[in-house]
C-alpha cells in the first residue's frame, strides 16, 4: 500500500512559472482573464504573448490592469521585421503608447483606449500584403529561429 502513496512536492517539478496567453488566440480579454485568474490562484505569473499590433496591445493591456499576476507584456511596437508601415500608423494618437523607463500608461479612453486611423487600414487595405515568415540564417548559413 505505501507504494501508492504520492509525494505532492513532485508535482512543482510539472507545473509553469509564467504563463503566455494570447488574447487573440486564446478566446479574447473575457477567456484571458480568466486563464491568468487561474493561475493567480497557484501562484503563476503572466506574461501575456502581444505579437499582432496596437489593437491586441490594448486589448493586453486593461487585461493586465485587472490581473495581480501580470508581471511583464510582451509588445512588437517598433521591432526590427516591421518595416513599410509601422504599427503605431494604425491608431490616431500613437502617443498611447509611449513608453518611460519601460513602462507604459493603461489607455483610459473609451473602449480599449485607442482610436483607430482608419483612413490607414484602408490604404493598406488597398495594398494588400504578402507576409512570409522572416528567414533569418546563422554565419554557416543554417536556419536560424526567428
Amino acid at each position: 500500500m505505501e507504494d501508492l502513496l504520492v509525494d505532492h512536492t513532485d508535482f512543482h517539478d510539472l507545473s509553469a512559472d509564467i504563463i503566455q496567453p494570447d488574447l487573440s488566440h486564446a478566446g479574447g480579454i473575457t477567456e484571458c482573464k480568466k486563464i491568468i485568474s487561474m493561475a493567480e490562484a497557484f501562484d503563476v505569473a503572466a506574461a501575456p504573448h502581444c505579437p499582432l499590433g496596437p489593437i491586441a496591445l490594448a486589448a493586453c493591456l486593461q487585461v493586465d490592469a485587472t490581473c495581480h499576476n501580470a508581471f511583464i507584456q510582451e509588445q512588437n511596437l517598433g521591432i526590427h521585421y516591421n518595416q513599410g508601415s509601422d504599427l503605431l500608423d494604425y491608431i490616431v494618437d500613437n502617443q498611447v503608447f509611449e513608453y518611460e523607463d519601460g513602462y507604459v500608461k493603461i489607455p483610459n479612453r473609451p473602449g480599449l483606449g485607442i482610436e483607430i486611423n482608419e483612413d490607414h487600414v484602408r490604404n493598406m487595405a488597398e495594398i494588400g500584403h504578402n507576409w512570409r515568415n522572416p528567414v533569418w540564417r546563422h554565419k554557416d548559413g543554417s536556419i536560424a529561429e526567428w
